[in-house]
């Protein structure tokens, strides 16, 4: 999935400016347009607030063709254990879970 083509077509379905998304989600304009510009994939704490803005779940967000996306008992564990965590350590997390996946 696109996750860039994704967060622009719910900003237009919406008619939302780059700024008004950043405003709505708790964002600095210019790290939302600086995405956009190096066509760099958000962090999922990122993700989650453009989410919030919008009034949908991540699950909604990474939905195909509006399919509910289901989870795995083991994916809903790690999320919730995730939304448990400080930002400080929801940083830690996906830091660790990008090294852990490059060695794959």
């Amino acid at each position: 999935m696109d996750i860039l083509k994704r967060i622009a077509e719910l900003r237009d379905e919406r008619g939302w400016s780059n700024y008004k998304l950043a405003k709505a989600a708790g964002l600095d304009s210019n790290s939302l347009n600086n995405l956009f510009r190096r066509n760099s994939i958000p962090e999922i704490p990122t993700v989650e607030n453009i989410c919030k803005a919008f009034g949908i779940s991540l699950s909604v967000f990474f939905a195909e063709n509006n399919e509910a996306v289901v989870l795995t008992d083991d994916q809903q564990n790690v999320l919730h254990l995730y939304n448990m965590l400080s930002e400080e350590n929801k940083d830690i997390c996906i830091q660790l879970m990008k090294k852990a996946s490059k060695t794959i």
